[in-house]
Protein backbone atom coordinates (compact mmCIF):
# COMPACT_ATOMS: atom_id res chain seq x y z
CA UNK A 1 0.00 0.00 0.00
CA UNK A 2 1.45 3.32 -1.12
CA UNK A 3 0.82 6.74 0.43
CA UNK A 4 1.17 10.35 -0.69
CA UNK A 5 0.47 13.85 0.56
CA UNK A 6 -2.57 15.38 -1.14
CA UNK A 7 -4.63 18.52 -0.58
CA UNK A 8 -8.23 19.21 -1.58
CA UNK A 9 -8.35 22.92 -0.73
CA UNK A 10 -5.78 25.67 -0.45
CA UNK A 11 -4.75 27.12 2.88
CA UNK A 12 -2.28 26.59 5.69
CA UNK A 13 -0.24 23.47 6.41
CA UNK A 14 -3.32 21.83 7.94
CA UNK A 15 -4.77 21.19 4.45
CA UNK A 16 -2.07 18.57 3.74
CA UNK A 17 -3.45 15.04 4.03
CA UNK A 18 -1.69 11.63 4.16
CA UNK A 19 -3.67 9.43 1.81
CA UNK A 20 -3.47 6.01 0.21
CA UNK A 21 -2.51 6.52 -3.44
CA UNK A 22 -1.68 3.58 -5.73
CA UNK A 23 -0.21 4.71 -9.07
CA UNK A 24 -1.18 2.66 -12.15
CA UNK A 25 1.35 0.93 -14.37
CA UNK A 26 3.55 3.56 -16.06
CA UNK A 27 2.20 4.72 -19.42
CA UNK A 28 4.17 5.48 -22.58
CA UNK A 29 7.16 7.68 -21.78
CA UNK A 30 6.69 7.25 -18.03
CA UNK A 31 8.51 5.41 -15.25
CA UNK A 32 7.43 4.25 -11.83
CA UNK A 33 9.76 5.72 -9.23
CA UNK A 34 10.12 4.73 -5.59
CA UNK A 35 11.30 7.74 -3.61
CA UNK A 36 14.10 7.45 -1.08
CA UNK A 37 14.02 11.17 -0.29
CA UNK A 38 11.95 14.21 -1.31
CA UNK A 39 13.04 17.85 -1.34
CA UNK A 40 11.22 20.58 0.60
CA UNK A 41 11.11 23.98 -1.12
CA UNK A 42 9.44 27.32 -0.50
CA UNK A 43 7.58 27.03 -3.80
CA UNK A 44 5.69 24.11 -2.23
CA UNK A 45 4.07 26.58 0.16
CA UNK A 46 3.02 28.79 -2.78
CA UNK A 47 1.22 25.83 -4.36
CA UNK A 48 -0.38 24.80 -1.06
CA UNK A 49 -1.57 28.32 -0.20
CA UNK A 50 -3.00 29.08 -3.63
CA UNK A 51 -0.48 31.83 -4.47
CA UNK A 52 0.34 29.67 -7.49
CA UNK A 53 -3.10 28.23 -8.37
CA UNK A 54 -3.52 24.52 -9.14
CA UNK A 55 -6.38 22.28 -10.15
CA UNK A 56 -7.59 20.51 -7.00
CA UNK A 57 -7.26 17.95 -5.54
CA UNK A 58 -3.52 17.90 -6.11
CA UNK A 59 -0.27 16.32 -5.09
CA UNK A 60 2.66 18.47 -4.04
CA UNK A 61 6.40 18.73 -4.44
CA UNK A 62 8.82 19.33 -7.30
CA UNK A 63 11.95 17.29 -6.56
CA UNK A 64 12.98 13.91 -5.31
CA UNK A 65 15.43 11.04 -5.65
CA UNK A 66 14.93 7.30 -5.74
CA UNK A 67 15.07 4.14 -7.80
CA UNK A 68 13.25 3.38 -11.05
CA UNK A 69 11.00 0.33 -10.48
CA UNK A 70 9.43 0.01 -13.93
CA UNK A 71 9.43 1.78 -17.28
CA UNK A 72 6.65 2.35 -19.78
CA UNK A 73 6.67 1.94 -23.51
CA UNK A 74 9.24 3.98 -25.40
CA UNK A 75 11.37 4.99 -22.42
CA UNK A 76 15.05 5.27 -23.34
CA UNK A 77 16.33 7.89 -20.87
CA UNK A 78 16.58 5.51 -17.87
CA UNK A 79 16.04 1.84 -17.03
CA UNK A 80 14.69 -0.16 -14.10
CA UNK A 81 17.13 -0.13 -11.20
CA UNK A 82 18.66 3.26 -12.02
CA UNK A 83 19.30 5.71 -9.20
CA UNK A 84 17.73 8.97 -10.37
CA UNK A 85 16.80 12.46 -9.27
CA UNK A 86 14.57 15.15 -10.73
CA UNK A 87 13.11 18.59 -10.45
CA UNK A 88 10.08 20.07 -12.19
CA UNK A 89 7.45 17.92 -13.85
CA UNK A 90 3.97 17.12 -12.47
CA UNK A 91 3.58 17.95 -8.77
CA UNK A 92 3.66 14.65 -6.92
CA UNK A 93 7.04 14.40 -5.21
CA UNK A 94 5.42 14.11 -1.76
CA UNK A 95 4.77 10.43 -2.35
CA UNK A 96 6.24 7.04 -1.58
CA UNK A 97 5.81 5.86 -5.18
CA UNK A 98 4.86 7.88 -8.24
CA UNK A 99 4.75 7.82 -12.03
CA UNK A 100 6.70 10.56 -13.81
CA UNK A 101 7.68 11.30 -17.42
CA UNK A 102 11.16 9.89 -17.96
CA UNK A 103 12.33 13.09 -19.66
CA UNK A 104 12.45 14.82 -16.26
CA UNK A 105 14.88 12.30 -14.73
CA UNK A 106 18.66 12.43 -14.54
CA UNK A 107 20.84 9.57 -13.41
CA UNK A 108 22.26 10.28 -9.96
CA UNK A 109 26.03 9.75 -9.64
CA UNK A 110 26.98 6.97 -7.23
CA UNK A 111 28.92 9.45 -5.08
CA UNK A 112 25.78 11.47 -4.35
CA UNK A 113 23.40 10.04 -1.74
CA UNK A 114 19.64 10.02 -2.24
CA UNK A 115 19.09 12.64 0.47
CA UNK A 116 21.65 14.95 -1.08
CA UNK A 117 20.22 14.34 -4.55
CA UNK A 118 16.70 15.20 -3.39
CA UNK A 119 17.95 18.31 -1.63
CA UNK A 120 20.02 19.66 -4.50
CA UNK A 121 18.07 19.34 -7.73
CA UNK A 122 15.61 22.25 -7.59
CA UNK A 123 17.81 24.48 -5.46
CA UNK A 124 21.07 23.55 -7.17
CA UNK A 125 19.83 23.78 -10.74
CA UNK A 126 18.22 27.11 -9.81
CA UNK A 127 21.55 28.36 -8.48
CA UNK A 128 23.26 27.11 -11.64
CA UNK A 129 21.07 29.05 -14.04
CA UNK A 130 20.99 32.16 -11.84
CA UNK A 131 24.79 32.38 -11.69
CA UNK A 132 25.61 31.21 -15.21
CA UNK A 133 22.70 32.39 -17.38
CA UNK A 134 20.33 34.90 -15.77
CA UNK A 135 23.29 37.03 -14.72
CA UNK A 136 26.66 35.41 -15.49
CA UNK A 137 28.76 36.32 -12.48
CA UNK A 138 32.38 37.24 -13.21
CA UNK A 139 35.46 37.12 -11.01
CA UNK A 140 35.99 40.34 -9.10
CA UNK A 141 32.34 41.40 -9.01
CA UNK A 142 30.47 42.08 -5.80
CA UNK A 143 27.04 40.50 -5.50
CA UNK A 144 24.30 40.41 -2.87
CA UNK A 145 22.44 37.21 -1.96
CA UNK A 146 19.30 37.40 0.18
CA UNK A 147 18.47 34.52 2.52
CA UNK A 148 22.11 33.49 2.31
CA UNK A 149 21.68 30.67 4.84
CA UNK A 150 18.67 29.20 3.04
CA UNK A 151 18.47 26.38 0.53
CA UNK A 152 19.18 28.20 -2.73
CA UNK A 153 21.07 30.97 -0.97
CA UNK A 154 23.60 28.62 0.60
CA UNK A 155 24.42 27.12 -2.81
CA UNK A 156 24.57 30.55 -4.47
CA UNK A 157 27.06 31.80 -1.89
CA UNK A 158 29.43 28.86 -2.26
CA UNK A 159 29.25 28.72 -6.04
CA UNK A 160 29.69 32.49 -6.40
CA UNK A 161 32.89 32.20 -4.38
CA UNK A 162 34.07 29.46 -6.76
CA UNK A 163 33.49 31.96 -9.58
CA UNK A 164 35.63 34.56 -7.81
CA UNK A 165 32.93 36.98 -6.62
CA UNK A 166 32.81 38.98 -3.42
CA UNK A 167 29.57 37.98 -1.70
CA UNK A 168 27.38 40.06 0.60
CA UNK A 169 24.72 37.90 2.25
CA UNK A 170 21.62 38.94 4.15
CA UNK A 171 20.05 36.87 6.93
CA UNK A 172 17.39 37.30 9.58
CA UNK A 173 19.24 36.23 12.74
CA UNK A 174 22.67 35.97 14.33
CA UNK A 175 22.58 32.16 14.13
CA UNK A 176 22.01 32.36 10.39
CA UNK A 177 24.76 34.98 10.14
CA UNK A 178 27.21 32.45 11.57
CA UNK A 179 26.11 29.89 8.97
CA UNK A 180 26.35 32.42 6.13
CA UNK A 181 29.91 33.27 7.14
CA UNK A 182 30.81 29.58 7.26
CA UNK A 183 29.44 29.19 3.73
CA UNK A 184 31.86 31.85 2.49
CA UNK A 185 30.08 35.21 2.65
CA UNK A 186 32.62 38.02 2.74
CA UNK A 187 30.11 40.26 4.53
CA UNK A 188 26.86 39.40 6.31
CA UNK A 189 23.99 41.82 6.96
CA UNK A 190 21.41 40.94 9.61
CA UNK A 191 18.47 42.75 8.05
CA UNK A 192 16.38 42.63 11.24
CA UNK A 193 18.64 45.31 12.73
CA UNK A 194 20.50 46.83 9.75
CA UNK A 195 19.26 48.70 6.68
CA UNK A 196 20.68 46.43 4.03
CA UNK A 197 20.67 48.97 1.12
CA UNK A 198 22.72 51.49 3.11
CA UNK A 199 25.05 48.79 4.42
CA UNK A 200 25.57 47.35 0.91
CA UNK A 201 26.49 50.83 -0.36
CA UNK A 202 28.88 51.26 2.54
CA UNK A 203 30.58 47.93 1.82
CA UNK A 204 31.05 48.87 -1.85
CA UNK A 205 32.31 52.42 -1.20
CA UNK A 206 29.05 53.82 -2.54
CA UNK A 207 29.21 52.00 -5.87
CA UNK A 208 26.59 49.31 -5.26
CA UNK A 209 26.56 45.66 -6.29
CA UNK A 210 26.55 44.15 -9.76
CA UNK A 211 23.58 41.87 -9.07
CA UNK A 212 21.11 41.06 -6.32
CA UNK A 213 19.62 37.57 -6.09
CA UNK A 214 16.34 38.07 -4.25
CA UNK A 215 14.07 35.20 -3.19
CA UNK A 216 12.27 37.25 -0.54
CA UNK A 217 9.94 39.26 -2.77
CA UNK A 218 7.68 42.02 -1.55
CA UNK A 219 9.60 43.09 1.57
CA UNK A 220 13.00 43.47 -0.08
CA UNK A 221 12.30 44.41 -3.70
CA UNK A 222 12.73 48.18 -3.51
CA UNK A 223 15.68 47.87 -1.15
CA UNK A 224 17.32 45.42 -3.51
CA UNK A 225 16.99 47.83 -6.42
CA UNK A 226 18.57 50.52 -4.23
CA UNK A 227 21.64 48.27 -3.73
CA UNK A 228 22.52 48.13 -7.41
CA UNK A 229 25.37 49.82 -9.19
CA UNK A 230 24.70 51.72 -12.41
CA UNK A 231 23.23 49.25 -14.96
CA UNK A 232 23.17 46.53 -12.31
CA UNK A 233 20.73 43.62 -12.38
CA UNK A 234 17.99 42.78 -9.91
CA UNK A 235 17.05 39.08 -10.09
CA UNK A 236 13.75 38.45 -8.31
CA UNK A 237 13.30 34.68 -8.21
CA UNK A 238 11.00 34.11 -5.22
CA UNK A 239 8.14 35.48 -3.12
CA UNK A 240 8.81 34.34 0.45
CA UNK A 241 7.10 37.47 1.85
CA UNK A 242 4.53 37.75 -0.93
CA UNK A 243 4.48 38.90 -4.55
CA UNK A 244 6.19 42.13 -5.57
CA UNK A 245 3.76 45.05 -5.89
CA UNK A 246 3.37 46.84 -9.25
CA UNK A 247 5.90 49.63 -9.73
CA UNK A 248 6.62 52.50 -12.14
CA UNK A 249 9.31 51.52 -14.66
CA UNK A 250 10.78 54.99 -14.26
CA UNK A 251 12.15 53.66 -10.96
CA UNK A 252 14.70 51.66 -12.96
CA UNK A 253 16.00 54.76 -14.71
CA UNK A 254 16.21 56.69 -11.43
CA UNK A 255 18.15 53.81 -9.85
CA UNK A 256 20.84 54.01 -12.53
CA UNK A 257 19.30 52.43 -15.63
CA UNK A 258 19.17 49.09 -13.83
CA UNK A 259 17.66 45.84 -15.07
CA UNK A 260 15.01 43.70 -13.38
CA UNK A 261 14.19 40.13 -14.31
CA UNK A 262 11.87 37.47 -12.89
CA UNK A 263 13.23 34.09 -14.02
CA UNK A 264 11.62 30.69 -13.53
CA UNK A 265 13.19 27.25 -13.55
CA UNK A 266 11.04 25.72 -16.35
CA UNK A 267 12.36 28.26 -18.87
CA UNK A 268 15.95 27.30 -18.09
CA UNK A 269 15.43 23.53 -18.43
CA UNK A 270 12.94 23.79 -21.29
CA UNK A 271 14.73 21.06 -23.25
CA UNK A 272 16.22 17.80 -22.06
CA UNK A 273 19.60 18.95 -23.32
CA UNK A 274 19.44 22.01 -21.05
CA UNK A 275 18.38 19.89 -18.08
CA UNK A 276 21.23 17.43 -18.56
CA UNK A 277 23.80 20.20 -19.04
CA UNK A 278 22.74 22.13 -15.93
CA UNK A 279 22.51 18.96 -13.83
CA UNK A 280 25.98 17.89 -15.01
CA UNK A 281 27.38 21.30 -14.05
CA UNK A 282 25.79 20.98 -10.60
CA UNK A 283 26.99 17.42 -10.06
CA UNK A 284 30.53 18.40 -11.08
CA UNK A 285 30.84 21.26 -8.61
CA UNK A 286 29.32 19.20 -5.79
CA UNK A 287 31.51 16.16 -6.48
CA UNK A 288 34.56 18.46 -6.48
CA UNK A 289 33.76 19.44 -2.90
CA UNK A 290 33.76 23.13 -3.79
CA UNK A 291 30.00 23.38 -3.17
CA UNK A 292 28.50 21.36 -0.34
CA UNK A 293 24.80 20.54 -0.18
CA UNK A 294 24.11 19.74 3.46
CA UNK A 295 20.80 18.34 4.63
CA UNK A 296 20.12 20.32 7.78
CA UNK A 297 16.61 19.04 8.62
CA UNK A 298 14.79 15.76 8.06
CA UNK A 299 11.09 15.03 8.52
CA UNK A 300 9.00 11.96 7.87
CA UNK A 301 7.03 12.48 4.67
CA UNK A 302 3.76 12.02 6.55
CA UNK A 303 4.78 15.01 8.72
CA UNK A 304 4.99 17.39 5.76
CA UNK A 305 2.57 19.81 7.44
CA UNK A 306 4.99 20.36 10.31
CA UNK A 307 7.85 20.80 7.86
CA UNK A 308 5.83 23.55 6.14
CA UNK A 309 5.13 25.26 9.47
CA UNK A 310 8.82 25.32 10.34
CA UNK A 311 9.84 26.48 6.86
CA UNK A 312 7.38 29.39 6.88
CA UNK A 313 8.40 30.33 10.44
CA UNK A 314 12.03 30.64 9.27
CA UNK A 315 13.06 27.85 11.64
CA UNK A 316 15.02 25.97 8.97
CA UNK A 317 18.41 26.61 7.44
CA UNK A 318 19.96 25.15 4.33
CA UNK A 319 18.28 22.13 2.77
CA UNK A 320 15.45 20.00 4.17
CA UNK A 321 14.27 16.59 3.03
CA UNK A 322 11.14 14.53 3.63
CA UNK A 323 11.71 10.80 4.09
CA UNK A 324 9.08 8.27 2.91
Amino acid sequence: MSHAIRFHRTGGPEVLQWEVVEPPLPGPGEVRLRHHAVGLNFIDTYHRSGLYPLALPSGLGMEGAGVVEAVGEGVSEVKAGDRVAYTNGPLDAYSEVRNIPARHLVVLPDEIAFEQGAAMMLQGVTAQYLLHSTYPVKAGETILVHAAAGGVGSILVQWAKVLGATVIGTVGSDDKAVRAQALGCDHVIVYSREQFPARARELTDGKGVAVVYDSVGRDTFLGSVACLQRRGTMVSYGNATGPVAPFDCALLHKAGSVYVTRPGLPDYIATREELLARAASLFEVVRSGKVKVEVMQRYALKDAAQAHRDLEARKTTGSTVLLP
